[in-house]
C-alpha cells in the first residue's frame, strides 16, 4: 500500500480554513460586541461585499450553504409558487428537502447532461403560468460552478436572465463554490461581475466555507429591493448569527487583496495537475477535463474500494463505476504526486 497523501481528495469541505480567517476569528474575539451584525467587522464585511458587487447591494451573513439557499428562495417566494432547476441541483439533491419542507415549495426540476440550463427550458416552463392548477415557476435557480464541475459563461448567465425576467422570474444563483468558477473564469472582480450583477442575476447564494472560511456564507442582494424583508427571513429560517462579528471576520480576511479568488486558483490548479497526470494512468478515463476543482473518473471496479480505504472520496454514478475526486485550496503539488502515485499502484 503507498503512503498515504498529506490530504484526503474527498471534497474541499475536508480541508481546514486559512491561517488568515482563523487569525482574523482569534483577532475578532478580543472583548465585547453587539451581537446580530451591530459591530464593526459586520459593517467591514458588508462594505466589502459592496466594493465586489456594486453600491445598491445588500449582504446577509448567514451560517451555512444551505441556509443561504433557503433563505434566498424565501425572500422570491410567493404562495404556489415553484423553483426551476436541473436535476442536479444541489437544492434538489443533496439538502434533505430543505426548500420544500421548510418554504413548502415545489422544486420543479429539468433534465441537463451539464448540470446547466438553458434559456429553452424556461419557455417551456410559460405554459404554467397563469394556469391555477399549477405551481407558478416564478424564480429560476442556478449553480456556478455546477454540481457537476462545469461553468455558465457570463453570456449563458445572461441570456437565462433575460429570458427569465421576460416571463416575470427571478433569478437565484447559488454560489457555494463562487470562488472556483471566478478563478477560473478570469480570476477577478470583473470577472465575478460578469456572471452575476452585470448578468442580471438577482440573488447570489456566496460561498464562503469552501474557499477557505471556517463556517462563513452569505446572501447577497444585487437587487435590494428583493431584501425587503431578508432581515425577518434571515431569523425565521434559523440563520442569524447572535455573534455575527466572526463570521464577518472570515469573510474580511478571505475578501482583503482578493483572498478567497487566489486560493480558489490554487485549488483549481492542483485539479488540472491532477487530471493530466492520472488520465495518462491505464484503466483511468474522464468524460472532460476539469474546468475548476472537481472531476469525475470512472475506474476499474475491483479499485474502487481499495483505492478508497488508502484515501477516502465519494461514488458519483455507480452505474458506471464513477467517482468524485476533489482539490481544495491547500491542496499541493505533493499532495497530487502522492495520490497520483498511489493511484497508479493500486491500479497496477
Amino acid at each position: 500500500m503507498p503512503i498515504a497523501p498529506l490530504r484526503a481528495f474527498a471534497s474541499d469541505n475536508a480541508a481546514g480554513a486559512h491561517p488568515a480567517v482563523m487569525e482574523a476569528v482569534r483577532a475578532a474575539n478580543d472583548g465585547h460586541a453587539l451581537a446580530y451584525g451591530e459591530d464593526r467587522w459586520t459593517l467591514e464585511a458588508q462594505a466589502r461585499f459592496r466594493d465586489l458587487f456594486g453600491p445598491a447591494t445588500e449582504a446577509y451573513l448567514v451560517w451555512n450553504g444551505t441556509g443561504a439557499n433557503v433563505m434566498s428562495l424565501a425572500t422570491l417566494l410567493r404562495p404556489a409558487d415553484c423553483v426551476v432547476c436541473t436535476e442536479w441541483a444541489h437544492i434538489a439533491v443533496d439538502e434533505a428537502g430543505a426548500p420544500e419542507r421548510v418554504l413548502g415549495a415545489k422544486l420543479l426540476t429539468l433534465p441537463s447532461p451539464t448540470a446547466k440550463l438553458i434559456p429553452e427550458q424556461l419557455r417551456e416552463q410559460a405554459h404554467h403560468l397563469g394556469v391555477q392548477h399549477h405551481a407558478q415557476p416564478s424564480v429560476v435557480s442556478i449553480t456556478q460552478s455546477t454540481e457537476l464541475g462545469t461553468l455558465y459563461t457570463p453570456d449563458e448567465v445572461a441570456a437565462l436572465c433575460d429570458t427569465a425576467h421576460s416571463l416575470g422570474m427571478r433569478v437565484h444563483l447559488d454560489g457555494a463554490r463562487l470562488a472556483n468558477a471566478t478563478a477560473a473564469l478570469g480570476g477577478t472582480v470583473e470577472a465575478l461581475r460578469s456572471f452575476t450583477v452585470d448578468a442580471g442575476v438577482d440573488v447570489v447564494s456566496f460561498g464562503g466555507t469552501k474557499a477557505g472560511a471556517m463556517a462563513a456564507e452569505a446572501v447577497i442582494y444585487l437587487d435590494p429591493a428583493l431584501a425587503e424583508r431578508a432581515k425577518y427571513v434571515r431569523k425565521m429560517v434559523t440563520q442569524l448569527p447572535s455573534k455575527m462579528r466572526f463570521v464577518a471576520a472570515q469573510f474580511n480576511a478571505l475578501l482583503h487583496d482578493d483572498l478567497w479568488i487566489r486560493l480558489a486558483e490554487q485549488s483549481n490548479d492542483m485539479a488540472a495537475r491532477l487530471y493530466v497526470a492520472t488520465s495518462a494512468i491505464p484503466g483511468v478515463k474522464f468524460d472532460h477535463a476539469p474546468q475548476v476543482n472537481s472531476l469525475f473518473p470512472v475506474l476499474p471496479t475491483s479499485v474502487i474500494q481499495p483505492l478508497r480505504e488508502w484515501c477516502f472520496f465519494w461514488d458519483w454514478d455507480v452505474s458506471r463505476d464513477q467517482v468524485r475526486w476533489m482539490t481544495a485550496w491547500d491542496t499541493t503539488q505533493d499532495d497530487v504526486d502522492r495520490f497520483v502515485a498511489g493511484v497508479r499502484q493500486i491500479l497496477a
